[in-house]
């Protein structure tokens, strides 16, 4: 469950480390985003002469959360983190790697790339 103002670690190779949510869409009531939503975010932390910058703003989807996700065979998913990939146009991630693993969620909801790029789907 991430929220306004949540700072989110960057698992892709687009130059953002860290971001800050700043709206999810979906409504005026729309306050949580989980797997596999996208949100609206601002980088707080980037490397130097990459291809995004500081405060920039950008759309990313959530590949990982820490909050326990309900499957629909009745299992939860789990991460360490909370990690999210920087989105190009569409659905199109802006990086040409994913670091770490991601939710099979992903793949059932439109983001193919995003799920064959990732090292690892649980």
């Amino acid at each position: 469950m991430i929220q306004p103002r949540s700072m989110i670690k960057v698992a892709d190779n687009t130059g953002a480390k860290i971001i800050q949510v700043i709206n999810i869409p979906g409504g005026t009531r729309k306050r949580y985003a989980q797997l596999g939503e996208i949100f609206v975010a601002v980088v707080k932390k980037a490397e130097p002469r990459k291809i995004v910058k500081k405060h920039e703003k950008v759309k990313a989807v959530l590949i990982r959360q820490r909050k326990e996700f309900k499957r629909a065979d009745g299992s939860y998913i789990r991460f360490d983190d909370n990690a999210a990939v920087i989105l190009g146009d569409g659905k199109e991630p802006k990086g040409s790697r994913i670091l770490g693993p991601a939710a099979k969620e992903l793949k059932d909801k439109g983001f193919t790339t995003i799920a064959t790029m990732a090292s690892e789907l649980l």
